[in-house]
């Protein structure tokens, strides 16, 4: 990869069963003739030895603080100086609440105080020990500072448990770290996002709602982060973890979802609408509980704001991507929303007993736009988005910078 021509990796490897996986991340970045520095904890000399990762990396591993073959020249500021990007795999759940607690108790906790190189952890642990909430907060600590985590991902775990908390392969950890340094195509550029479902109160404990997760649009805000984009979120609600570098607005209401909309979308060159925003709302929410005193309850519905259309009638609007979750006849229901909101783009898809959509890891779009269309076939939606991210960069330049082929 010629993005890792000539790059100092400074390669952090802490105490997990996950530090196997770095021989062959080693192995990779010195292929794509990248430099690598390899700094150990003791836990991780437990699992790899120093002279395995020393052989593939051409360089003495570092484990020990007070090296007087090193510390007579301030070594670890060398080394802090040294690196163009700290990338901590596997990061265990210790060295986490370590570094985000500010602790420099070793060398590599050290090292990362006293750079000021881009950090990455990919996170490697028990499923329960991510799920923790001291480790959870410990996570959006991080990434507040600026901390990228690359991953974890899901699955089968040493432990013989199953869930969150693998470190990412190694062969995902050298795209991104290639990314780190690739000169990313929405660099400089504002997304603004609405992701989740609205509810919309009848009363205090009751609400009109839909079966919307926000898992696709918290997939498109990492995915337009990798893309290089600032963005911003606007996630009715939806128990997911905010994703790094995302500055996260929370609202519940499609009327609160367009105050947020309407407060920050001066500042974004794309809106994407991918929030499942209820059509209407109760006219009267009432102040106390309902009771059930009665055989049948009348509501009387109004309608909610159509936020996406009236970005798009903006005197300068974004470029605007909306979302449509049809039940049948998906193209020609898609397309002609897109026509009637003043949409660019739109991306549909069916839902249904047995299709991706609402709830499901998985999903298929159809992007639609001015005389053009595209497939994205199944895929999880972490995936799915970035292949939607693409297309969304190629459309946004050639609106932006029309040629004949666009």
């Amino acid at each position: 990869m010629l993005e890792l021509e000539g790059k100092q990796i400074l390669l952090g490897i802490t105490g997990g069963i996950a530090a196997y996986k770095t021989a062959e991340l080693i192995r990779l970045l010195r292929k794509s003739n990248a430099e690598v520095q390899v700094v150990m904890t003791h836990a991780a000399t437990e699992f790899i030895t120093p002279l395995t990762l020393q052989t593939l990396s051409g360089r003495a591993v570092r484990q020990e603080f007070f090296d007087p073959n090193d510390e007579a020249s301030i070594g670890h500021i060398e080394l802090a100086r040294w690196a163009d990007l700290i990338l901590i795999a596997p990061g265990s759940a210790d060295f986490m609440a370590r570094l985000a607690h500010g602790l420099a108790n070793d060398l590599l906790s050290t090292l990362c105080l006293a750079s000021t190189a881009p950090i990455a952890i990919a996170p490697a642990m028990n499923q329960q020990m991510w799920l923790n909430p001291a480790t959870q907060t410990n996570a959006r600590l991080l990434q507040e500072r600026g901390v990228k985590l690359w991953g974890p991902d899901e699955g089968d775990q040493a432990c013989g448990e199953t869930g969150p908390g693998r470190m990412l392969e190694p062969s995902e950890l050298l795209a991104y770290t290639a990314k780190q340094f690739s000169r990313q195509a929405l660099t400089g550029k504002h997304v603004l996002l609405t992701a989740g479902p609205t509810q919309e109160p009848i009363d205090p404990v009751r609400f009109i709602g839909n079966r919307s997760s926000g898992k696709m649009g918290f997939a498109l805000a990492r995915a337009f982060v990798e893309a290089g984009a600032q963005v911003n979120l606007i996630s009715g609600p939806a128990s997911l973890a905010t994703p790094a570098s995302v500055t996260r607005t929370d609202v519940g209401t499609a009327v609160e979802m367009q105050q947020a909309v309407t407060e920050q979308v001066d500042q974004c060159d794309i809106f994407v609408a991918c929030a499942a925003v209820a059509d209407y709302r109760p006219d009267i929410s009432a102040a106390q509980k309902i009771k059930k005193s009665r055989e049948q309850l009348e509501l009387t519905l109004i309608r909610n704001p159509d936020i996406l259309a009236e970005v798009a009638a903006r005197a300068t609007p974004a470029f605007t991507v909306g979302f449509a979750a049809e039940t049948e006849r998906v193209v020609e229901h898609a397309e002609e929303k897109r026509r009637l909101k003043g949409a660019d783009m739109i991306a549909a898809n069916l839902v249904g007993a047995e299709e991706g959509g609402f709830e499901r890891d998985e999903n298929a779009l159809t992007v639609l736009w001015e005389g053009g269309s595209k497939v994205l076939p199944m895929a999880k939606k972490e995936k799915l988005a970035q292949s939607l991210v693409a297309t969304i960069i190629e459309r946004y330049h050639a609106e932006k910078h029309p040629t004949k082929d666009s």
